[in-house]
């Protein structure tokens, strides 16, 4: 009988998968591939619930939950062989068994078939799932196939798209979630306007103007009462983006979220870096590409650096009092980062919340697990705010949406706010 050449040798050792995935991925990082520590919270859990046998098993888990675009794969292989090239860590029970001597690196594998290729009998539009090998006795596949297909259906790639910062994403994957972004519907709470409009309940209050026009109409001492109510109407969202060069990977998600909201929503939309652009009638237009080219001429300081607070000031001074900011929900994306005194932006976020109902602020580098606002621009704007969010995927978009959906009326008076006092409801 043949002798299996695949089986894992006797007694191999063993090491932790969490121990494993955190030195892999710091070397990872430390060839530069940007890996966030959610994915090696991610390769630990998928290595404990499917440890590998081979080498082989474990580069195909590896590069599945760390590799993202296809520009990575080189400096993946290159550390793996590096990493993996001797022996493993010492044993621990329950832990992942490693090899004590590794093969040479896998060559690069090309993934399953494109959508489109269908078996016979699919339906035309219908994905098929990658095909999972049933393993024998020996640890291979029945019908010759590795385990890679497998280790690829561990991940969904819908999945992939809702949890990934902005700034891990491949080129193809920026385009996918700029294209989700821009139809994400964002709806303000709603308001009383002064139009009124026809009621038959009498809990509304009574229209005297038309009740008297009836009762010279029908010429009675009798008249019919009628009754109406205010109506509702949305109030103005205002989209300020920060386009500066450290919000470069985030504001190219950003802006097609500003496209959508200006077709979809009404939202009037704004860019700054070194100084404030408006950028609704560049973004009004239909066509995604042809509103994000002509937006991107318009902007000279495009990836620049930050003056928030005479942004802050522009916008106030030329749009907020003359009646864009008051009432409306106002939405800035940027990480606080600024060249200015933060007193400065401080008074300027003051008088920009004596005119909003509500103020969210959208930053990215909130997202990472020791971050605190503690300093800079960020912390002085972040007392006049009514809600605090990330946004750095397009999951993180929902809590932004749900912000800017939340109705009934600031948590603290305004005036208190404008006398320097931070609100009890700030994050």
């Amino acid at each position: 009988m043949a002798e299996n050449t695949n089986a894992a040798p006797a007694g191999p050792p063993r090491v932790e998968a969490a121990a494993l995935s955190a030195a892999f991925v710091t070397a990872i990082r430390r060839a530069g591939l940007a890996t966030s520590p959610d994915r090696a919270a991610r390769l630990a859990e998928a290595l404990h619930l499917i440890p590998p046998a081979r080498l082989e098993q474990l580069y195909w888990t590896c590069r599945v939950v760390l590799v993202s675009a296809r520009e990575q794969v080189p400096v993946f292989d290159a550390v793996f062989a590096a990493v993996f090239g001797g022996n493993a860590a010492p044993a621990h029970p329950g832990s992942v068994p490693g090899p004590a001597t590794a093969p040479p690196a896998p060559a690069p594998r090309t993934r399953p078939a494109a959508p489109d290729s269908r078996t016979p009998g699919t339906a035309p539009g219908t994905q098929q799932r990658p095909r999972v090998a049933s393993p024998g006795r020996d640890g291979s596949a029945e019908d010759g196939r590795t385990d890679r297909e497998a280790v690829l259906a561990m991940v969904s790639a819908d999945e992939h798209l809702q949890e990934t910062s902005f700034a891990e994403l491949s080129a193809d994957e920026v385009a996918e979630v700029r294209r989700l972004a821009a139809a994400l519907q964002l709806a303000t709470p709603l308001r009383l306007s002064r139009r009124t409009r026809t009621s038959a309940h009498s809990t509304a209050s009574l229209d005297v103007r038309a009740t008297v026009r009836a009762a010279r109409r029908s010429g009675t001492d009798a008249p019919l009462l009628l009754y109406a109510r205010r109506r509702g109407q949305r109030r103005k969202l205002v989209l300020l983006c920060d386009v500066s060069g450290s919000m470069e990977p985030y504001s190219r998600v950003f802006v097609s979220l500003l496209q959508g909201a200006v077709t979809g929503a009404g939202a009037e939309a704004f860019v700054f870096s070194t100084r404030l652009t408006r950028l609704t009638r560049q973004l009004a237009l239909r066509d995604p590409d042809r509103a994000l080219a002509r937006a991107a001429v318009s902007a000279p300081d495009w990836a620049g650096g930050t003056r928030l607070a005479d942004c802050l000031r522009r916008f106030v001074d030329e749009h907020g009092r003359r009646g864009l900011a008051r009432g409306a929900v106002v939405v800035v994306f940027s990480d606080g980062w600024a060249y200015e005194d933060p007193e400065q932006v401080a008074a300027q976020m003051a008088r920009l919340r004596r005119l909003a109902y509500r103020i969210i602020w959208v930053n990215p580098r909130k997202a990472a697990p020791q971050y605190q606002p503690l300093v800079g621009g960020m912390a002085a704007a972040l007392p006049y705010c009514d809600a605090f969010v990330s946004g750095h995927s397009y999951r993180a978009l929902a809590q932004m949406a749900a912000a800017i959906r939340g109705g009934g009326p600031p948590p603290q008076d305004t005036h208190e706010r404008a006398r320097g006092k931070e609100p009890a409801h700030a994050h």
